[in-house]
Order: C-alpha cells, then structure tokens, then sequence
C-alpha cells in the first residue's frame, strides 16, 4: 500500500489485480498536479474521464463524482480504494465508456488517454453536457501530451492553453465555446475483414481499430477446428474478430468473448451479431478469465496486449496464460500469437511444460501450448 498526500486528504491507494511486491504506484505526477490545481474549491456536479486506479475520484469523493472508464481494473481499483479508505463505496457513480450523459457538468477533470480515438469519441459525446462556464482541466504526463491532443480539446471543445510542466506532468485548460459546432463522432469504424463478407465493428478503443493488425492476421490462418470443441475463448477479444473465425470453423463450440475493455466488448458483441452466425455466445468484460470455472475450456485464443497505459511490460500476459492453464480441461489447447522479440516460448514452457511452434513470420510467431494433468 501507498499513501498519496493531497489537499484533500491522505489516501492509502492500490493498483489492481494485486501483485506482490508491486513497485508501481497507484498514481502519478498528473493527477498529483490536477488534484492541487482543482483544490478544495472545486464544486457543483463533476466528471473525471478515464481515471486510472481511482485516485482523482477517491480524493473527491465527499463531491459525489461521476467517474467514466473503459476500463474493468480501473473501475475495480477505484471501488476497492473507496472501501480501503473508509469512503462510502457508492460516493462515486461508475460508468463506462458507451453509456449516455445525462445533463450538464460544472467541473470536467480529464486524464488524456494513449489511445487519442477514445479522447475525440470522449469529448464529441460530453460536448452537448457543458455549459458556457464549465471548468474543463485536463492532465498527463508531459510525454502523452502532443499537438494532436491539444488540438481535439480546440476543435470540439473551444479555446484550449496549458500549464507549465511540473514533475513532468502538464495540465490543460479548455473553455466551452457554444459556438463551435460539435462534429458527428466517427466511430465506431466499420470494415470488412479480407477474405469473407463479414463486417467487423471498431468502437473507439480498439486496437487496430481501421484495419486487420498483421499479427492478426497470421493467427487467423491457424485457428484449429475440432468436433469435439465445446466451449472456446477469444482472450483479450479486441472487435472479437479470432473468436468471429473461431466460430465459423467450430459451429458447434459456444464461443466467449472476453475483453477488460467495454467498448472492446461491445465491437465484438456488434461484430459476431452481424455475422449471422448461429453459434451459442458469451460476452464478459473483466479480469481475464477470472469467474470461468476450472477445467470449462477446450481452446483458448489469445493475442495478449504487452503493455498497461503506458507501462510496458509482460505481466498481463504471464496472468492470462496462468488463467488459461487453470481454466482449459484436460488436453485443451492455449494459442497464442505474439512478436519474437517477447519471447512467449519460455513462459509457456515453463507454466504447461510443453510448447510447440505453428507458425511465424518475420515478426510474430504462433505458438501452442496444452494442459496435461
């Protein structure tokens, strides 16, 4: 546990799932930086955007926040720090990415996202929520912050400046102007995947969200068919196109899409329901396979993301892979695509005991991996 001091209070804050020895923090300079900007003056009826583990949100809880994220682990992360720190654990309304605004907003408080598509689908769907004197205050780390972000905030919101850097964090101010007219969102993005008819739906923070990623595609070309295929799992499912085609090889299997990404989730449930496929289906958005009962898989699919925001790093794939190893039945098969370079061959190895290729390219390999008792 980690205490971030604030002019709000002093809060204990975990990231979420737990690990041991956890060297991140639960926070960073930014939202140190905008929780001293906003102070305790801040009042009325307020929304923080895409809140990372709850920090923005617990420390103004006593304001009854609205808090929206595409996020699962964000959402888990801020109930349990209100409950660690004794705050009532519906002072802050939790809502996800795709769910209407309803009113006006007095304070806006925004941490800028990696992904700029979900920052524009953002501000497009909260533009008609703001009034003339609504205080907008974005954050980031100076290095997330470009031109490009500068300029979504001026051309949907209205006259947008920042604040000099501090810990490397910056802040951005933006004033509402009703003059400006609000720009129809793009998303979510529709193409048709190469080689069928089938019309694969993008919401705004999906991978590859304008066309098939190259990695996909090669997993696509090796995805096995078996009679004896019950249930199958697209892990980490994005538009849910590798469970799209895992449907079409095995009609009989239920396939489960499961992604910690709501607007993840929805582009799959959008994409299969298009297809005309007749296969028995599960939508979940969560933590991994967390809540699949042991020994309930055949075949777990899987192009597991190699980083968190902004921190890179294999632990989200070390995790699903000790999920998958627990949830396969006996002889199940987990599948898996990744570059070279991460070197996915060892952890499998090492966790199922056995790993063997099925293909590669020039930059990313497929390997599998079965559950043995």
């Amino acid at each position: 546990m980690q205490q971030l001091e604030t002019n709000q209070g002093s809060l204990t804050l975990n990231r979420y799932p737990l690990r041991k020895n956890e060297t991140l923090r639960a926070w960073d300079a930014a939202d140190e930086y905008l929780l001293a900007q906003v102070g305790t003056d801040i009042s009325g009826r307020i929304l923080i955007l895409n809140d990372g583990f709850g920090a923005l949100s617990c420390a103004l809880a006593e304001h009854q926040p609205s808090m929206l994220t595409d996020s699962y682990l964000s959402a888990w992360s801020t109930r349990e720090n209100l409950q660690t720190n004794g705050l009532v654990s519906d002072a802050v309304q939790i809502m996800d990415t795709l769910v209407s605004h309803e009113g006006f907003y007095d304070w806006v408080l925004v941490r800028v996202t990696k992904t700029l598509g979900l920052l524009e689908d953002e501000l497009i769907r909260l533009r008609p929520h703001l009034k003339p004197e609504t205080r907008i205050v974005g954050c980031g780390m100076v290095k997330q912050i470009h031109n490009s972000t500068l300029e979504l905030f001026e051309r949907i919101i209205g006259s947008t400046k920042t604040s000099l850097a501090r810990k490397k964090a910056r802040l951005i101010f933006t004033a509402p102007d009703e003059s400006l007219r609000c720009p129809p969102s793009p998303y979510p993005v529709v193409y048709t995947l190469e080689g069928t008819e089938y019309s694969v739906v993008n919401h705004a923070n999906v991978f590859s969200r304008d066309s098939l990623d190259i990695g996909t595609r090669l997993l696509l070309k090796h995805i096995p068919s078996n009679s004896d295929y019950k249930d199958i799992i697209d892990l980490g499912c994005g538009n849910g196109v590798i469970g799209l085609i895992a449907a079409e090889q095995n009609l009989q299997a239920m396939v489960h899409f499961v992604d910690e990404s709501a607007m993840a989730v929805a582009s799959a449930r959008e994409t299969f329901h298009g297809s005309g496929l007749k296969n028995a289906v599960h939508f979940v958005q969560g933590d991994g396979l967390t809540g699949f009962k042991a020994g309930s898989a055949d075949l777990i699919l899987c192009n597991p993301p190699f980083h968190q925001g902004s921190v890179v790093g294999d632990e989200i794939a070390w995790r699903m892979f000790n999920q998958a190893r627990k949830v396969l039945r006996n002889g199940g098969e987990l599948r898996v695509i990744g570059n070279r370079h991460l070197n996915y061959h060892v952890k499998l190895k090492r966790l199922f005991g056995n790993v063997q290729q099925v293909a590669a390219d020039r930059k990313f390999v497929v390997l599998q991996s079965f559950r043995r008792a």
